[in-house]
C-alpha cells in the first residue's frame, strides 16, 4: 500500500493587495485635497452630527488632521491602511484610521476609530464601525467643503 502526502500552500495571489494598494493610493490623495465636513454622524442609532457642525477637517499629506472652527482647534491624526481586523465588515477590507488625543469623554473621542470604508468619491466617503463591545453600528460620512 503506497501513501502519499500532498500539501497545498494557499496563498492571496488574487490581486486584492496590489488593488488595495492603488485604491489606499486613491483615497489618500483624495482626502488630501480640501477641506471636510462631517455631514452625518450616527452613534448607535442615535444622530449626533451637531457634535461636529462648523467643524473643517483637513487631512494633511503627513498622516497630520486638523478640526477647527474658527476659534478651536483639535490636532489628530489620520491613515488609510489594509485591513487586519476580524471585526471589520466585508464592506472593505481598507480601514480609515483617525485618532485624536482627547479625553474619553469628548466628542472627538467618537472619532478615534478604525474606521471601514462603505464608499467613497471625488466629494465624499462613507464610514462605519462595528462596535467590539455590544455589536452596535456607528456611521460617519465627511464631504468635500
Amino acid at each position: 500500500m503506497s501513501f502519499s502526502l500532498i500539501s497545498f500552500n494557499c496563498s492571496d495571489d488574487d490581486g486584492s493587495s496590489q488593488n488595495n494598494s492603488q485604491e489606499i493610493a486613491q483615497i489618500e490623495t483624495t482626502v488630501e485635497s480640501g477641506n471636510w465636513i462631517v455631514t452625518s454622524y450616527i452613534d448607535s442609532g442615535n444622530d449626533e452630527t451637531n457634535d461636529f457642525n462648523n467643524f473643517t477637517f483637513t487631512f494633511g499629506a503627513n498622516g497630520s488632521l486638523t478640526a477647527t472652527n474658527g476659534s478651536t482647534t483639535y490636532n489628530g491624526t489620520w491613515s488609510v491602511t489594509d485591513s487586519n481586523s476580524s471585526d471589520d465588515s466585508n464592506d472593505s477590507d481598507i480601514d480609515f484610521n483617525i485618532f485624536f488625543s482627547v479625553p474619553d469623554d469628548h466628542d472627538f473621542d467618537d472619532l478615534n476609530d478604525d474606521w471601514d470604508i462603505i464608499s467613497h468619491s471625488d466629494s465624499m466617503i462613507s464610514l462605519r464601525d462595528v462596535s467590539g463591545g455590544d455589536g452596535s453600528i456607528d456611521t460617519l460620512v465627511f464631504e468635500k467643503n
